[in-house]
């Protein structure tokens, strides 16, 4: 008799699941940082520049002044944290003011982040624009004018950038009215329709 005949193909080994890898948790201050950033900050901007600080799991920010932000970024960058990635808007409501732009900062070499935020009225939703500075925040800045209705002093190009030019009103703010809005097509004109009637 005859041995019998080795398989074509071995069997590929089966990769571990993936919880054998677990990602690595974002890097942010610990509470103690946190605190030394912002302790940094008020020393250097005065105690009334830093509202506070709040730690969640793998989340540091820091909440200042809006007058203070452009020199709050410039002190941070000394401090290493060279790169915005990311700055955006919120509606806070019911809280006042109610407003908020973050700005996320990465510092590359540690790895390491941090998030800044400030916090406007509505009736004055004014604050300096970082984008001479920082330019990753010229069309982000323009994104939160255009869906909230901050005002960036200063900005460059401050315009719509995602709305139409003559749309009314910021579609992110919690106010906003839900509903869509009515589409007159050139044979709905045609026909005599007007949704405005």
């Amino acid at each position: 008799m005859s041995a019998p005949a080795a398989p074509l193909r071995r069997p590929r080994p089966r990769s571990p699941p993936a919880s054998c890898f677990p990602r690595p948790p974002r890097r942010v201050p610990d509470p103690t940082g946190l605190e030394l950033l912002a302790g940094g900050l008020r020393a250097r901007l005065g105690d009334d520049a830093v509202v506070g600080t709040a730690h969640s799991n793998d989340y540091g920010s820091i909440e200042i002044q809006p007058q203070h932000i452009s020199a709050a970024l410039a002190l941070l960058r000394d401090e290493g944290y060279r790169f915005l990635s990311s700055v955006h808007g919120a509606d806070e409501y019911p809280h006042e003011p109610r407003l908020a732009v973050h700005y996320e900062l990465l510092d590359m070499n540690r790895p390491d982040r941090v998030a800044i935020k400030l916090r406007v009225p509505v009736d004055a939703p004014h604050v300096e624009s970082v984008a001479p500075s920082w330019p990753t925040a010229d069309h982000q800045e323009r994104e939160i004018y255009d869906l909230f209705g901050v005002v960036f002093d200063g900005h460059p190009d401050l315009r719509r950038i995602l709305m139409p030019e003559d749309y009314e009103g910021h579609p992110q703010r919690r106010d906003f009215p839900l509903g869509g809005e009515p589409v007159l097509f050139t044979h709905h004109e045609a026909e005599g329709l007007h949704y405005a009637e």
